[in-house]
């Protein structure tokens, strides 16, 4: 069965929606950066403080693993997480990815000062303008449906969301 994935910058509430899907769906939510901090024991700001290079590496491991279940799962992707393009080929040939876009000022205003997250911006506005252009390509040939966060809530992205996987995926919300 496939996995719904949902992939998207920080802010864009993967998580959050996850989180919902998964309890509808009856399934597991697997949050990628959590399952990298269970592998390895360490943090993802630890892992960031030795270099991006050691993150994306252990990032592509936890991405293997985690696509590589037979048990079918939401999974709730770290923001860059698509770069990488093994990460998406993985991501796509056992799952059904959706791409939670956002404008960066609405997700900057989620995020505020950044505060708990793995990469703690010192400007999100400005940190989230600029990885959404550098980024869009990568979710753009991840995504197999794009769902706006702007003017939703998270019960109504579910929804978006859901309904694209029914249609896709054969599986009933």
């Amino acid at each position: 069965m496939t996995h719904l994935v949902l992939v998207g910058l920080m802010g864009a509430g993967k998580t959050t929606v996850g989180e919902v899907c998964a309890r509808r769906l009856g399934r597991r939510l697997v949050d990628t950066d959590r399952a990298i901090e269970a592998r390895t024991g360490r943090t993802v700001a630890e892992l960031f403080s030795e270099g991006e290079a050691t993150f994306r590496t252990e990032e592509r491991a936890t991405v293997a693993a985690v696509a590589a279940e037979r048990e079918p799962l939401v999974i709730s992707c770290g923001g860059g997480v698509v770069v990488d393009p093994a990460n998406r080929d993985a991501l796509r040939a056992t799952g059904w990815v959706v791409w939670r876009f956002g404008a960066p000022a609405t997700l900057a205003a989620r995020v505020g000062d950044g505060a708990g997250r793995p990469l703690r911006p010192t400007d999100p506005a400005a940190t989230l303008a600029r990885l959404a252009d550098e980024r869009a390509p990568a979710y753009a040939a991840a995504a197999h449906l794009v769902v706006p966060t702007d003017d939703l809530g998270v019960d109504e992205v579910a929804e978006r969301v859901l309904a694209g996987f029914e249609r896709a995926a054969g599986v009933a919300p």
